[in-house]
């Protein structure tokens, strides 16, 4: 029988850290060695800790590029960050900004940061404004830079150590409901079926630690866990390039969509005129399929299964599988309405070359009727 709520004894942190995650595309893509180059120009001013090592399973193509801002300490309900930032930059275009907060006190007090936490003003200022001036640092090494309104935030509760100790599969047992609010946010009791659903995507290597992946949270509970923090670092990075793939191409296909219209409704017009429309569809198509790939490609995890499987839970919660079956069909629709508009072009120079061709032929025996033109 489940353990009731008040019958639960409660539980301290001994030693944690919570991580919260704001991750923003900023354009095309960014050459990271030029970057590394601009930043350490500027690293006595601005004191920055650069590395381009990742964990040692990761396998980044090309790796990318850490970097640590020295930062005041800024209170967020009760709570306060620690005196550094970390910003990842990733070839494809995106930026991680990652902010640090101590954990130590009772496991309850998850459940109040988890709630100052989320949709944080303040946290979504101070990143926004960091990843802006990294932009004016670095400069020309982003291609196209633009960075997006949308912003994809994760929260990550990494507990090292607890009082009592416990298992990982006892902390779960034990505390789930507390768990579950913790990583949904909700600080009325849940149902079974919430409490089951918020802790489904869970993992443990082995007998001392969990990995909890949700939606909007995750919790790790063991030691060496920074390996999986990365993974959810970098999940969290592909759900925003996802999402904002996938609104670039549904902009691309209504604008694909308006000029085949245009071209089926409107009147006559000559060739050149009618294939602008087809150099920017095309550059839509392939910057939209690049993307993807970068994306998609970008990390492969080497000589570890366990990883393999917190990624492969963590696509599973983040439903990545769906945003790429998604993002895969308008890729398809989009080529089919460019080949549709190059179909169209090709018919209407054939016609106009056919009326050439008839005016050609008119004109000719028309001369011949001419006054003065008979025997020429």
């Amino acid at each position: 029988m489940a353990m009731a709520m008040e019958e639960v004894p409660p539980m301290d942190v001994r030693k944690g850290v919570c991580f919260a995650l704001f991750a923003y595309e900023v354009g095309l893509a960014i050459r990271l060695d030029e970057a590394e180059r601009r930043i350490t120009a500027m690293t006595q001013r601005l004191r920055l800790g650069r590395t381009r090592r990742g964990p040692r399973y990761f396998e980044y193509r090309p790796a990318p590029l850490r970097v640590t801002f020295e930062a005041d300490p800024l209170a967020i309900g009760e709570f306060h960050s620690g005196a550094s930032v970390d910003v990842v930059l990733y070839d494809f275009g995106a930026v991680s900004v990652t902010y640090h907060l101590p954990l130590e006190g009772p496991f309850s007090r998850l459940l109040d940061l988890s709630e100052v936490l989320y949709d944080n003003v303040l946290l979504l200022a101070d990143s926004r404004s960091r990843v802006e001036h990294l932009l004016a640092t670095i400069g020309e090494a982003v291609e196209r830079p633009s960075i997006s309104d949308s912003v994809e935030d994760y929260v990550i509760f990494q507990v090292e150590e607890c009082t009592p100790a416990l298992a990982g599969d006892e902390l779960c047992a034990a505390h789930a409901r507390a768990i579950a609010q913790i990583l949904r946010c909700e600080r009325l009791p849940l149902s079974e079926q919430e409490v089951q659903d918020a802790l489904s995507c869970r993992i443990s290597f082995g007998m001392d630690d969990a990995t909890v992946i949700d939606w909007n949270a995750g919790l790790l509970y063991g030691h060496d866990t920074d390996d999986e923090r990365a993974v959810l670092e970098f999940a969290n990075v592909e759900l925003l390039e996802m999402r904002h793939l996938d609104q670039q191409l549904s902009d691309a296909l209504d604008q694909a969509y308006e000029a085949l219209t245009r071209r089926m409704e409107g009147r006559f017009r000559w060739p050149v005129l009618s294939d602008a429309d087809k150099p920017r569809i095309a550059q839509l198509q392939v910057d939209s399929a690049i993307l993807f790939e970068r994306v998609t490609n970008a990390l492969k995890l080497v000589g570890d299964q366990y990883l393999a499987r917190v990624y492969r839970l963590a696509s599973q919660r983040f439903h990545l599988e769906r945003w790429d079956a998604g993002i895969l069909r308008k890729l398809e629709t989009l080529n089919s309405i460019y080949g549709k508009m190059s179909d169209q072009a090709a018919t209407r120079r054939m016609e106009v070359l056919e009326w050439i061709i008839i005016i050609l032929i008119t004109v000719s025996i028309g001369v011949m009727f001419l006054p003065g033109t008979a025997g020429h």
